[in-house]
């Protein structure tokens, strides 16, 4: 078993987690995340912000887009555009210090990305590492839209298409090498369309069900699978019935289908561990082109889908008490979020911090002291650096306590042995809430 210690600096309102590892692989990005796309652009309805001027509640930030240069579809390219790229890698390296976590995002809706030769997924990896490298990015997100991915036969663990399968072997290059480079795993996300998950549910071919052999794959290395529920036609659940976007039912049938898996032309999909998914929703309703969902409507079906709160809608989960250990919240974009007119200022960070309680990244900039727990996951105790005094207080993920110590003292550890596997809440006095994992 590996350790892992959380250094937590807590401010008067949350928290900031700052990860240290023994072992070969880390802890990618906080749980519960809240993902932004970040558009290197300016654009008259959501202007350009400044990296370092995100909301800082926004934890995971995917950079769009590295895009193929002219005339190619696979030598990747990245510039800030209004920004200094040395003045661009230290806001990077400011948000890392700050415990969050920023991807190139490769493609997006206007570049086709094809990997048509050996010769061409070559250069890929070799310019995607070059512009990892460059700025100090944790990794890669897939946002490949169009053209960029398509099947003709095949199956999903049996994929026929050679340039599926050089994408594939090309995302493993790049994640190994960035692995012996940087001596810890990689970070790797997706936010593939609907019609190419979900979809495969209806057929299989072109551009239905095309991200699944690639999901497969790779879903080892997956951190976080973020489907857009949004610039959609209506989908199966996998109940059998078809959900419209921008309803509650919409984002729990959904997110559902690719934890629990569903059936294809091109055999079963297996699902993803909760903790690789996460809701991908537009910020506001000039954001997308369809799919806007109302802050009131996306905390009940996320609260839903958490184990916290009564059925929105009429699909019903197929597992009974939801997922309390499901990963966050994705939105399109930072940008859109900014801005005032579009949905009131960062209401989508706003209503994460709802949803998901004091278990975010602080807007305080203030830190008070430093609060030191391992091992993370846990299996019989839980270790304080340093004594802590008063109650002590553990909770499920619905709140329930699970376990409370009264002692005055100074203490240094906290029985967990009796606990069942899973995730909880550590309350300690004078510190927000922290969450850890009984093995």
């Amino acid at each position: 078993m590996s350790t892992l210690s959380f250094i937590v600096s807590a401010s008067l309102r949350s928290i900031y987690f700052t990860a240290m590892c023994t072992c070969a692989a880390i802890a990618h990005a906080q749980n519960p995340a809240l993902i932004g796309y970040w558009h290197n652009w300016n654009d008259f309805s959501a202007p350009y912000v400044e990296l370092d001027q995100v909301d800082p509640r926004y934890n995971v930030i995917e950079v769009a887009f590295a895009e193929p240069a002219a005339g190619t579809t696979y030598d990747m390219q990245f510039t800030p555009s209004l920004t200094a790229p040395a003045t661009f890698i230290a806001q990077v390296a400011a948000h890392q210090a700050a415990g969050h976590k920023v991807l190139i995002s490769i493609g997006g809706a206007n570049a086709t990305v094809q990997l048509n030769s050996d010769v061409e997924r070559d250069q890929f990896v070799a310019s995607m590492l070059t512009i990892i490298d460059a700025y100090g990015f944790d990794g890669i997100d897939l946002d490949l839209e169009g053209a960029s991915v398509s099947i003709t036969g095949g199956t999903i663990a049996a994929p026929v298409d050679a340039r599926i399968v050089r994408l594939i072997d090309a995302v493993q290059a790049i994640s190994s090498q960035f692995e012996v480079a940087n001596g810890h795993a990689m970070m790797l996300t997706m936010a593939p369309e609907t019609a190419f998950v979900q979809g495969g549910q209806g057929a299989f071919g072109g551009i239905w069900g095309a991200y699944l052999p690639i999901i497969e794959a790779l879903r080892d290395q997956l951190d976080i699978l973020h489907v857009q529920l949004y610039n959609s036609g209506s989908m199966y659940g996998i109940d059998g019935n078809i959900y419209a976007q921008g309803t509650a039912d919409f984002i729990v049938s959904q997110t559902e289908a690719v934890i629990q898996g569903f059936s294809t032309g091109g055999g079963f999909f297996n699902g993803l561990q909760p903790e690789q998914v996460a809701v991908a929703l537009p910020a506001c309703v000039s954001a997308a082109g369809g799919g806007y969902t109302d802050t009131a409507t996306v905390r009940a079906a996320m609260e839903y889908l958490l184990g916290e709160g009564p059925q929105p809608g009429s699909y019903t989960l197929e597992q009974s008490g939801g997922y309390p250990a499901f990963r966050g919240m994705m939105t399109w974009s930072v940008n859109w979020d900014a801005v005032a007119a579009c949905n009131g200022a960062n209401s989508y960070a706003e209503n994460y911090e709802r949803i998901f309680g004091d278990i975010t990244t602080s807007v305080d900039a203030a830190i008070s002291s430093t609060f030191i727990i391992s091992p993370n996951p846990a299996h019989d105790a839980l270790h304080f650096a340093s004594p802590v005094h008063g109650p002590i207080t553990i909770r499920d993920l619905s709140g329930r306590i699970v376990h409370h110590m009264q002692e005055e003292g100074p203490q240094q550890l906290v029985d967990v042995h009796l606990l069942s596997p899973g995730n909880y809440l550590l309350e300690v006095t004078g510190f927000p809430k922290l969450r850890f994992v009984k093995d």
